[in-house]
C-alpha cells in the first residue's frame, strides 16, 4: 500500500491518520537505534521532508500546507509517540518556521520560506546559555549595531537540533532590549560544539554554539528593533511549548501502549498482569490522563487557531499537565515492565528519560505553576 505521507503534494493527506502511520513505518521501529546512536540519519530529516512535516502550517505559496495548529498538535502528539528527539527537531525548526512567518519582511519569507517548509534549510532555535534557561533576562549574548547591520558575540547551550541545523534564530541582548536575528551556520564566527550523552531526548543532536564577531547585515534582524523581547521571543516561546504538551501526550500514549501490549502476555503465577487489580489501575490512570492532557492540547491549538489571546495560559496549563503525567506514567511503565523496563530491550526505558526532559524545557514546570498560579489571582482580583 502506498504512504499517503510518500505521495506528490497535491494528493497526500495530512492528517493525525496519516502522520500515525508514518511514524509506525518510519520512526518508531527504529527509535531506540537513533537514541543509541544519539542522532537522527539524514534519510529521515528528508523522509519528513518529503512528507511536508517540518512546518505544515506554513502557506502554500511558501510551500507549506498551510494546516491549522490544531492539526498541528496532532501531528507532533503521533511524532512524539514514535520518538521525542525527533519530535523535538520539529518543534526547534518550527518555532524558527512560524517566528519567520509571523514577523518576517517579505525578503526573508522569499529566502527562507520555501527552504524551511521543504526541510532543506533546518532551524534552530538559540535562546538558553549556559548561565540563563527559563531566566530569559539572564542571557548575556550580545548583539551590537555596527554600520546598518549587527555584530554578534556569546554562546547559547542546550539547543536542540544544533549539532545539524543550518539556520539559527538567535535571541541576543541589544542596545535597549532584546532583538532577535537570523543566523545561517556558515556565518563566519559561528561555531558549533556537540552535546553528547544527555539523559533524555538523546538523539536531538543539541550542541552549543557560538559566535564570535559575527557579522551580519541589516537583513538579520526578525521584526522591529526592539520588538522581539515582547512579543517574538512570547509567541515563539508558546509555539514550542504548545509542541512540547503535544509531545507529552505521545509519550502518555506510547507508555500505554507498551503497557497494555507487555501486560497482556506477560504472567505471574501463571497469571496475566493484566488481570491483575493494581496493573488495571495503573491502565485506567493513563487512559484518563491521555484523554485529559490531548483535550487541553486541542483547546489550546482551537485558542491559537482563533486568535485568541488565552491560548498564552491555555498552553501554560496544557503543558504542564501534559509533562507530569508523562513523567508519572513513564515511572509507571517502568514499574509495570520490572527489570525489563531497566533494559535497552524495551522502549519504556526510552520513554522515562525523555519524559523528565518534558518537564524542565520551554519553562519548567515550577515556572508553569508559578504562572498558572498568578492567573487564579488576576482572576480574583478582576
Amino acid at each position: 500500500m502506498t504512504d499517503q505521507l510518500t505521495q506528490s503534494p497535491a494528493t497526500r493527506v495530512l492528517d493525525r491518520a496519516a502522520v500515525r502511520a508514518f511514524v509506525d513505518q518510519h520512526i518508531s521501529p527504529d527509535a531506540d537505534a537513533f537514541d543509541r546512536a544519539g542522532a537522527i540519519p539524514q534519510e529521515l530529516l528528508d523522509r519528513i521532508g518529503e512528507a511536508g512535516l517540518w512546518a505544515p502550517f506554513l502557506p502554500p505559496q511558501l510551500g507549506g500546507r498551510g494546516t491549522d495548529l490544531v492539526t498541528l498538535g496532532e501531528i507532533h502528539e503521533e511524532v512524539g509517540r514514535g520518538c521525542s528527539s525527533v519530535r523535538s527537531l520539529l518543534t526547534v525548526h518550527g518555532m524558527l518556521s512560524w517566528a519567520l512567518q509571523r514577523w518576517g519582511s517579505a525578503a526573508q519569507l522569499e529566502q527562507w520560506g520555501p527552504r524551511l517548509a521543504s526541510g532543506r534549510t533546518l532551524g534552530a532555535f538559540c535562546l538558553s546559555e549556559p548561565g540563563a534557561g527559563s531566566d530569559t533576562g539572564a542571557i548575556t549574548t550580545s548583539a551590537v549595531p555596527r554600520g546598518g547591520g549587527w555584530v554578534l558575540d556569546g554562546c547559547k547551550k542546550w539547543i536542540t537540533g544544533g549539532r545539524r541545523a543550518d539556520l539559527f534564530l538567535v535571541f541576543a541582548r541589544g542596545p535597549a532590549s532584546t532583538v532577535a536575528l537570523l543566523v545561517p551556520r556558515e556565518t563566519p564566527g559561528v561555531s558549533v560544539r556537540p552535546i553528547d550523552d544527555m539523559l533524555g531526548t538523546r538523539a536531538s543532536m543539541l550542541a552549543e554554539v557560538a559566535f564570535d564577531n559575527v557579522v551580519l547585515g541589516p537583513d538579520a534582524l526578525l521584526g522591529p528593533s526592539g520588538f522581539a523581547s515582547g512579543m517574538v521571543l512570547t509567541g515563539t516561546l508558546d509555539l514550542g511549548r504548545y509542541s512540547v504538551a503535544a509531545g507529552s501526550v505521545g509519550i502518555v500514549q506510547a507508555c500505554l501502549d507498551a503497557c497494555a501490549a507487555y501486560t497482556s502476555q506477560r504472567t505471574v503465577g501463571g497469571v496475566l498482569l493484566r488481570e491483575m487489580p493494581l496493573i488495571r489501575a495503573k491502565l485506567s490512570d493513563m487512559v484518563t490522563d491521555v484523554r485529559a492532557a490531548r483535550l487541553l492540547v486541542a483547546e489550546a491549538g482551537r485558542l491559537k487557531d482563533a486568535g485568541d489571546s488565552a491560548t498564552i495560559m491555555a498552553t501554560w496549563v496544557a503543558k504542564y499537565f501534559a509533562s507530569t503525567a508523562a513523567a508519572r506514567h513513564a515511572t509507571e511503565a517502568v514499574q509495570v515492565h520490572g527489570a525489563n523496563g531497566c533494559s535497552p530491550d524495551f522502549p519504556v526505558a526510552r520513554y522515562f528519560r525523555d519524559a523528565k526532559v518534558m518537564e524542565i524545557i520551554e519553562g519548567s514546570n515550577e515556572v508553569q505553576r508559578t504562572t498558572i498560579a498568578a492567573e487564579a489571582y488576576r482572576r480574583c482580583a478582576s
